[in-house]
């Protein structure tokens, strides 16, 4: 059951974009925010590359390089609903540019970083807030309020696949950078790469407190928050969440170091996080076009079940290169194909006039997730010597997630139901 939005509410209508200036094509837009994405999705997922020289360099266990990310995954999910809400408020182009610098100033300290509190501070503190306010999500919600209904999922697809290709490139770039010149020079060259997204900004700049549909909504920020969390649907949704984000962080941070555990070389754990990229490109174009035409819910259960079945098969098979490469194949499907079908339940349900902000709450659940992935995989390896018990976790969550899923109903809460086309 949906909440019953107050009378005081104005009816709006859930699927008209905002009109930009001639020159913000769709297309262009689309672009811009891909290009985006891949910027700032890149060096984070490349995270794994610089656990072993970063912490061999200060002579740190893995639990310090593990603390810090946890950190980054927790603040990016407490900044997110605070930067969608900025967004959704005052225009996106404000939260994307302070989001960008904040992140690219957390590289170049983190290249110099001796102690954890410096790494803390950096890696955990800067990076995670500037993730907040510029990665794919806040995309995601520019393309929701700027593009036409018609190029909505594909959009969404293509800014999540964008993210991905980031992915592909910047893991073997990392090890290249790494090989070629060394970590901190790596981190330095990322920075500055960070750096493009303030220009690139302006394709995606939305207007001050406009709603996203054809008709301006008197909802009030507390208004909409009483809505989602009074929607059983909603909560479903941000509990299932949660799983994505523990596997896909544990997996980003740690796989590279558990290749090499299990006697792989340090170049197939940068390959096979490069190829998770890779094929996720795939699976988010996928993701978005099946989003069109089948139940999302079912297609956000079939994800969680196809995860956990690919962890189970990964840690139970003898480890080879070959195994590597096809978990990583295989993962990378499925890697961020659940944020189409998410963010797109997330504008069906409340239309696109706070969607920054819902989807940043349903991302929060998604960082908690991340923040315990890579905490516990730290922990597990400084108290067993192995990351088994945080595998069987991620196969749990995934089976989880897939019931919690199913019970979804697709459809406008009351006060857009009601609502003229």
């Amino acid at each position: 059951m949906s909440a019953a939005a107050p009378d005081s509410i104005k009816l709006e209508a859930p699927t008209n974009a905002i009109k930009p200036e001639a020159w913000r094509t769709p297309g262009l837009i689309v672009l811009c925010g891909c290009l985006i994405g891949l910027l700032t999705f890149g060096p984070r997922s490349a995270a794994g590359q610089f656990l072993t020289p970063l912490s061999m360099a200060n002579g740190w266990g893995r639990d310090v390089f593990s603390g810090a990310f946890a950190l980054q995954n927790l603040l990016w999910g407490i900044g997110q609903p605070f930067a969608g809400g900025i967004a959704d408020r005052f225009g996106t182009i404000r939260v994307l540019c302070t989001g960008a610098i904040m992140y690219a100033l957390g590289l170049a300290i983190m290249a110099y970083a001796q102690t954890p509190l410096t790494l803390g501070l950096s890696a955990g503190v800067l990076i995670g807030f500037g993730l907040s306010g510029c990665s794919f999500n806040l995309v995601l919600s520019a393309f929701g309020k700027l593009v036409p209904e018609q190029w909505r999922s594909l959009s969404l697809g293509a800014g999540t696949a964008a993210g991905s290709f980031g992915q592909f490139m910047f893991s073997p770039l990392a090890r290249a950078l790494i090989d070629a010149f060394g970590w901190q020079q790596a981190l330095l060259a990322f920075a500055a790469m960070l750096l493009l997204v303030v220009p690139l900004s302006l394709a995606l700049a939305t207007p001050r407190a406009v709603a996203g549909g054809g008709k301006v909504a008197s909802q009030s920020l507390t208004q909409a928050l009483g809505e989602a969390f009074g929607h059983r649907s909603y909560v479903l949704l941000v509990l299932g969440f949660f799983t994505c984000g523990f596997q896909l962080a544990f997996i980003t941070v740690h796989l590279p170091a558990y290749l090499v555990d299990r006697g792989l070389s340090a170049d197939v754990g940068a390959w096979t996080i490069g190829l998770i990229g890779l094929f996720n490109m795939m699976g988010s174009l996928s993701s978005g076009w099946l989003s069109t035409r089948m139940p999302k819910r079912y297609l956000l259960s079939i994800i969680y079940f196809l995860r956990a079945a690919a962890v189970l098969a990964f840690i139970a098979l003898p480890m080879t290169k070959a195994s590597a490469i096809v978990f990583g194949a295989t993962m990378g499907a499925l890697w961020l194909s659940t944020v189409p079908p998410t963010a797109s339940l997330v504008a069906l349900m409340f239309g696109t006039r706070w969607a920054g902000m819902l989807y940043g709450f349903a991302f929060f659940s998604h960082q908690v997730g991340g923040f315990l992935g890579v905490l516990l995989g730290g922990l597990a390896i400084k108290y067993t010597a192995s990351y088994d018990a945080v595998w069987w976790l991620s196969i749990l969550f995934g089976v989880l997630s897939g019931l919690i899923n199913l019970p979804i109903v697709e459809k406008p809460v009351e006060r857009l139901h009601a609502a003229p086309a």
